[in-house]
């Protein structure tokens, strides 16, 4: 470790604040955003809740979590695959880190138990996913079926507390179910493809890993594709405020599909992370869309 590095480690370890910021980098702010909007767009398409603010923080605290203890188990694969994540890079002590997991875990318990309700028993569930997802015995994250399955509970979770453990409108099964796919089907699958010899050298069996590069594209174009598709014709059919954030849904499939299709993502690894991002920009854009119609 290089002296700056070392400095930087000692003065972020004697910074609470510094350390905090570095724990949230770790447990990837993109993704955080995007469960706040999963939990918001289930409240808005259920009129609002009363309990909104606090309800959303303990969600937002489990799901934080989730990612961070992630971070805390991934050390050794995100740095075969050259990650600049702060654990993997050295900034933040993987013990720290773990505490501050567990605190947060803590805390979204506590918080669950005072809302009562179904929170009380969701915020369990959720913390016990990204167990199960990370750590011993079951490892889920190794396996490419257990990733999918692990992330399209946590987004139908999401989707069921924001809207407060109401039974679900039709609007919101439809973007619930069509979304937490999108998470499982495209998002789980075009996130390894930059990182396939790293995980194959953690010992992951991952389908980029166990089937190659080729097929991985190929099932993320394709369900790319047939979700964008079952979107635009369920909201026609069954939910036509949410035409437009199916439209969304569609360009941004069809925008996953060229990237990974085409030597667009080919060669080094920030190119091949490109369908990763397309699929990223896509659910911004398809939740502040259903948000919005949802409340105007």
């Amino acid at each position: 470790m290089s002296t700056v590095t070392a400095a930087i480690c000692r003065i972020t370890v004697t910074s609470p604040l510094s350390v905090l910021r570095l724990c949230f980098a770790e447990a990837r702010p993109c993704v955080l955003v995007i469960f706040l909007l999963r939990f918001l767009t289930g409240a808005a398409m259920a009129g609002g809740r009363a309990d909104l603010v606090a309800a959303a923080f303990v969600w937002e605290a489990a799901v934080f979590f989730v990612y961070l203890y992630n971070g805390v188990t991934d050390v050794r694969e995100d740095r075969l695959n050259g990650s600049a994540r702060p654990i993997a890079g050295g900034l933040l002590p993987q013990r720290t880190a773990a505490w501050i997991a567990v605190s947060a875990a803590v805390a979204a318990m506590v918080g669950g138990l005072l809302l009562g309700g179904p929170m009380a028993a969701a915020v369990p569930i959720m913390i016990l996913l990204g167990l199960a997802y990370s750590g011993p015995p079951c490892y889920l994250k190794r396996r490419s079926g257990g990733a999918m399955a692990t992330v399209t509970v946590a987004g139908l979770l999401t989707y069921y507390m924001g809207e407060a453990g109401a039974v679900p409108t039709p609007r919101l099964l439809v973007i619930a179910l069509v979304m937490s796919l999108w998470m499982g089907l495209v998002g789980a699958t075009t996130k390894d493809l930059p990182d396939a010899a790293g995980d194959a050298a953690a010992g992951r069996h991952t389908i980029a890993v166990t089937r190659g590069d080729r097929r991985v594209r190929w099932l993320a174009s394709v369900s790319a594709a047939s979700l964008g598709a079952a979107f635009l014709a369920a909201a026609v059919l069954v939910a036509p405020e949410l035409v437009w954030p199916a439209v969304i849904m569609l360009a941004g499939a069809a925008a996953v599909a060229v990237l990974a299709l085409s030597d667009l993502s080919q060669g080094d690894r920030s190119r091949r992370r490109r369908p990763y991002r397309a699929f990223m920009i896509t659910q911004y854009g398809v939740h502040l869309m259903a948000i919005f119609v949802s409340v105007v």
